[in-house]
Formats: C-alpha cells, sequence, structure tokens
C-alpha cells in the first residue's frame, strides 16, 4: 500500500472521502452519497461548509430550511432507494443538531440508513463555554450531540483529525448492512474540523460498496422447513425487510407456487400490487379485514422482514395462541421475537434455499381459495365506503379513492400520522411495485412534506411523489414546500383539513374521554378558525386550488399531473368518519375514573388484554 500523503483539513478530508464511495444500482456505479442537505452556522460554516463548496460538482448541497425536515428528506430517500443510496444531513451545533433527533428516531425505528453531521464543542475546551453549549457540571465532555446516542445506530465524536480515518468506513458500514441499518452520527468538533493532517492517499481510494445478504444457517433453516411442511394454514407476513432486500419478485412466485397467501405490513406494502394473485391485504390495526381473517385461522406464520410491531399484531392479539411463527430477519433481534423458528439471514437468500428444500411441498389449494374469497370480500367494502355520495363532506376514504384513481403507476403515495395512515393503508391499491411509503415505525408528524423531496429526489422524473396529509400535521412542518419550489423538485401535496387533530380525537373519545385539546373547536381557543392552505402554498411559490367536491378534486387532482412545479390541492374532509378496523391495539385506559364511560373502555380494555400471546 502506498506511503503517499495528501495534507487536508479534518472537514475536507471528510468531504473528499464521501466522494469516493460508491455503490452499484441496475449495473451502473453510481456514488453512493447523492449529496447533502445543510444548513450552516457556526458550527459548521467556517470549515465544513468550505470543503462542501469546492466539490459541488461530485456532491452537491441542498438547501433545507428546518433541520428536522431536512434529515427526513435524507430517510425518505434512502427509503425510495431501498437502503442502497444515501444523503448527509449537516447542521451546526446546537438547537440545529437537536432538531434532527427527530429525523434520527424516525430512520432508527424504520431501520434506514442517513449519515448525521453535527457540529460539536471545542476539542481544546479554551473558549468554553461557548455560544449554544450546554454544559454538565460533573461531566464536561458532554454536549447535545450525546442525545443522538438513543436513535443512532453509529455515534462518534471526532477530535481528532486522524479519528476519521478509522470512523467512515465503520459508519458506513453500519448504515449498509442489514442487521444493523439506520442512522450513523458524527460530531464534529469545531476546532477539529480546521486542523489539517498528512492523510494516506489510500484513504480516499474509490470504494464500492454492495449490501451484505448473510445466508441463513443450515440447522434453523432446516427446523422452518420440517414445522413450515407439517401447515394446514400457513400465511405469508411480509414486512418492509423483503422490499429492502429486493425479493418482492421471489417471494410472490414462491407463494403462488406453495399456495400461501401474503399478507403486507404497513412497511412492506407495496412489495405486491394490490391486485396480485397471491395478495390479501394489509395485515394489523390499520389491516384488512381479509388478512386479519387468515390470521386469526393460521397455524404457522412465515414472517419475511418485518419487525412484529404492534400494528401488526394487533397489540399480540391477531393469532391464535397455538400458532408457530418462522422468522426471516437480518437481525437477530426481530428473527428471535415471540418464541419463533429464528431464521437470521438476508431475505432474497433465505427465501431461495427455504424454496429449494421444500422440494414439491405445497398447501391444499382450498387454502388460497379461501384468502380470495376474503380478499374479494374486502375489496367490497372498500368500495362501499369508498363510493362517491352527495354528501356536503366527504370523507378520508371516498378522498383517498379519488387520489388513487388519478395517481400513475409510477407515482410514490406518501403518508405518516394521523387519519391518513390508516385510510391509505386500507384503501390505497397499489398499481406498481414499491411506490407506497407510510412511515409508521415511528409514526413522525411532519415527516410527509419533507419525505415528499427525498422522494421527488430519488424518483428524478419517474413518477410523481402525493404526499397526502391532514391539517394538523401541515402546519407541523410544511416549509419543504418552499424547498422543492427553489430546487425545482414537483411533489403533489393533497391537504384534508378535518379542523385538527382528527383521529387522536377519535381514539380519545372511543377510549372513554371527552374530545378536549385535539380538534380546534376543543381547544382554549379565541375562536377557531380555518387556515387558508391555499394562500398559504401559494406563498412559498407552488400552485394551489381548494377543492369543494369530490368532482373538484379529480379534475384538480388532473390539472396536478399536468403542472412543472410542487402542487397544493385541499379539501374540507369529514372528522367523523373512517373505515373501520377489526384489529385490538392494546393503549394505557385509566385504572381508576369517575366518568363511566371510561370505566367501560377500561373493561374493553382488560378484554383485549387477556388474548394477548404474552411473549409466546
Amino acid at each position: 500500500m502506498s506511503r503517499e500523503t495528501v495534507r487536508l483539513t479534518m472537514a475536507q478530508a471528510l468531504v473528499r472521502y464521501l466522494c469516493n464511495q460508491f455503490t452499484e444500482i441496475d449495473g451502473q456505479k453510481v456514488s453512493l452519497f447523492a449529496g447533502v442537505f445543510g444548513i450552516f452556522g457556526h458550527g459548521n460554516v467556517t470549515c465544513l461548509s468550505e470543503a462542501l463548496e469546492a466539490v459541488q460538482d461530485k456532491l452537491p448541497t441542498w438547501r433545507g430550511q428546518n433541520e428536522q425536515s431536512m434529515a427526513l428528506a435524507a430517510v425518505a430517500f434512502a427509503k425510495a432507494y431501498r437502503r442502497r443510496r444515501l444523503m448527509v444531513a449537516a447542521t451546526s451545533i446546537g438547537p440545529g443538531a437537536t432538531n434532527m433527533i427527530t429525523a434520527a428516531g424516525t430512520a432508527h425505528a424504520n431501520r434506514l440508513p442517513v449519515l448525521l453531521i453535527a457540529g460539536d464543542i471545542f476539542a481544546n475546551r479554551v473558549p468554553d463555554p461557548v455560544m449554544q453549549q450546554v454544559e454538565h457540571f460533573n461531566d464536561p465532555t458532554i454536549s447535545v450531540n450525546d442525545a443522538f446516542k438513543a436513535v443512532t445506530r453509529y455515534w462518534d465524536r471526532i477530535l481528532l483529525p486522524e479519528q476519521i480515518i478509522s470512523s467512515l468506513p465503520q459508519a458506513v458500514a453500519a448504515m449498509l448492512d442489514p442487521a444493523d441499518c439506520g442512522p450513523a452520527f458524527l460530531g464534529l468538533a469545531q476546532d477539529a474540523q480546521e486542523v489539517a493532517y498528512d492523510y494516506p492517499l489510500a484513504f480516499f481510494e474509490p470504494t464500492t460498496w454492495a449490501v451484505p445478504r448473510p445466508r441463513p444457517d443450515r440447522n434453523k433453516l432446516s427446523e422452518a422447513v420440517e414445522l413450515l411442511k407439517k401447515a394446514k394454514k400457513p400465511l405469508i407476513i411480509s414486512g418492509g425487510g423483503v422490499r429492502y432486500s429486493m425479493a418482492e419478485e421471489l417471494v410472490a412466485d414462491f407463494a403462488v407456487r406453495r399456495g400461501i397467501p401474503i399478507v403486507e405490513t404497513i412497511a412492506g406494502k407495496s412489495a405486491l400490487t394490490h391486485d396480485h394473485p397471491a395478495h390479501a391485504g394489509p395485515i394489523g390495526i390499520i389491516g384488512s379485514t381479509s388478512a386479519n381473517a387468515l390470521a386469526q385461522e393460521a397455524d404457522v406464520i412465515l414472517a419475511i422482514g418485518t419487525r412484529l410491531q404492534d400494528f401488526t399484531t394487533g397489540s399480540w392479539t391477531a393469532f391464535r395462541r397455538d400458532a408457530r411463527f418462522i422468522s426471516i430477519n437480518a437481525a437477530r433481534y426481530d428473527a428471535n421475537k415471540h418464541r419463533a423458528v429464528a431464521v437470521v439471514g438476508d431475505a432474497l437468500e433465505t427465501v431461495t434455499e427455504l424454496d429449494a428444500a421444500l422440494g414439491d411441498w405445497k398447501v391444499s389449494p382450498d387454502h388460497m381459495k379461501r384468502a380470495k374469497a376474503l380478499f374479494a370480500e374486502w375489496n367490497k367494502l372498500l368500495d362501499e365506503y369508498q363510493a362517491p355520495t352527495n354528501g356536503p363532506v366527504p370523507t378520508y376514504a371516498q378522498v383517498v379513492a379519488v387520489v388513487n384513481e388519478a395517481a400513475k403507476p409510477n407515482d410514490t403515495l406518501i403518508a405518516a400520522a394521523g387519519g391518513t395512515p390508516g385510510e391509505v393503508t386500507k384503501g390505497w391499491r397499489v398499481k406498481q411495485s414499491n411506490t407506497f411509503d407510510c412511515e409508521f415505525g415511528f409514526s413522525c408528524m411532519g415527516y410527509e412534506i419533507a419525505a415528499g423531496w427525498g422522494h421527488a429526489m430519488a424518483k428524478n422524473g419517474d413518477g410523481t411523489p402525493i404526499v397526502m396529509i391532514g391539517d394538523g400535521t401541515y402546519m407541523m412542518m410544511n416549509s419543504d414546500i418552499y424547498s422543492t419550489v427553489l430546487a425545482g423538485h414537483k411533489m403533489i401535496v393533497v391537504v384534508c383539513d378535518n379542523g385538527g387533530f382528527a383521529v387522536i380525537n377519535r381514539l380519545q373519545q372511543f377510549k372513554g374521554v371527552p374530545g378536549f385539546n385535539n380538534l380546534l373547536k376543543d381547544c382554549r381557543v379565541k375562536e377557531p378558525f380555518a387556515v387558508d392552505f391555499v394562500k398559504h402554498a401559494e406563498s412559498m411559490g407552488a400552485l394551489a386550488r381548494r377543492c369543494e367536491s369530490l368532482a373538484d378534486l379529480k379534475a384538480a387532482m388532473e390539472w396536478a399531473q399536468e403542472t412543472d412545479s410542487t402542487t397544493v390541492l385541499t379539501i374540507v374532509t369529514d372528522a367523523f368518519a373512517w373505515v373501520p378496523g377489526d384489529a385490538d391495539w392494546d393503549v394505557g385506559v385509566p385504572e381508576v375514573s369517575e366518568r363511566e364511560s371510561v370505566q367501560k373502555a377500561r373493561v374493553q380494555q382488560l378484554e383485549i388484554r387477556s388474548k394477548q400471546r404474552v411473549g409466546v
């Protein structure tokens, strides 16, 4: 190996390293880091920005409007690329850094990679305390950046310039590891950023990364084969890991040939198109009657690439007590839940080997016929809820149907929090694989519009991101409408205005508490009034239109598809009408209350808990 060196500041060396990392997508070698979302402050503008400005042709920097939203855009970008291409989000110190913690939590919960870089306190401590520094009297090494430790997969504070030589490769490896995948964080001490060091040229040699595909343990695979062969009513739960492994077609073909119905988690939705012959709907609390009925009947559940979140399992009430689980997952932690036969490995490699080991085994055709009949009933129910009526205020289900019909096959639907996730998970009929992003691992209010920007970057004109969002979430974080107009990345935003936080108001009242502090009319306000979302969006440079009816919305969607810039549509939507669910959810209900309504809800909650599988 060459002993030649080059003298660079730590910030320059970091940027040069990022520019020399590559990956292969569809047979083409492309940069691993597609760009940087950055907001500069005194903690990064003098050194990091100097390094980034010099490489704009290799590593473009995009200026966000909010540190949280730009990091969320980076998270969505990684999801659009199925964890094979990444973005960087860079901030100054103090509040700029802590603003990214929510985005880090979103990436961590969803197992999505993003490189977060923040300025940090001075390594030499000479000017302490500096502006925006929090001081811990018993530990001067602590800064706000320590808060990222709870929400990142890899964390490091760079105090000396040579430390990045070992740290950067580890950060990249963690982000691309299918088991450890998640956000990586680097805190750059302000004085360390400026220090020059003689870096070995070998450190900057172009490196092409590939996502590893770990193969399963033979003994565990054999155990899974023997259990599956005994099954009479098996069920496949397809999670986000199927999509990230690019195993959609393999799993779908496996299911058809073996006669096993597939149900999807929220993260797994769009691995299959809605009308795929093995598809039986989304499972769980915001799932379909068909999937939940199959879950209740299943004797063996083959869970592929899912962490089995409570919205998938109905807080572990969705399955028979004697049902057995086979869990295929790249992460040991996820594979070993609920005494499953834990087959740790990449979804594509593991299902390939499982298929080969099963020989000519298949399930009775009656099982798939039953699944198809249940799914047909679900589609009929959806049709009824989504059918247009002459009512003065349309429901979410009706709005979803209109938007879904107008969407092109390669458009991507984006949602995250409030009432929208339940309605789109149930009611959005996927036309093309990998065109659905409902962030429900963290259910991050504020993800949606920022994610639209990230998806628009990733899609690069191959379809349009369609963001469906409630008025409450829109008010939390909307500034990336302006970002997309500035950058020329088009998306369509549909705002369902229901007068506040409607879905949490629904849960509140369902559990016996009177409407309080959720809908605007129930808040401590002088007089509630609606925001003019059209004027607001137009003030940020977007095109916008208010829709007074479903017919208006249909026409507006057709118009929005033809515009050349971000377009916002708004429609007043019923705050009390929802497609009902048939799965249970465990939430806390007061054990003692003077309200009879709460007492009744408590009894119902105890009934739910009596049905739970407790760890087995």
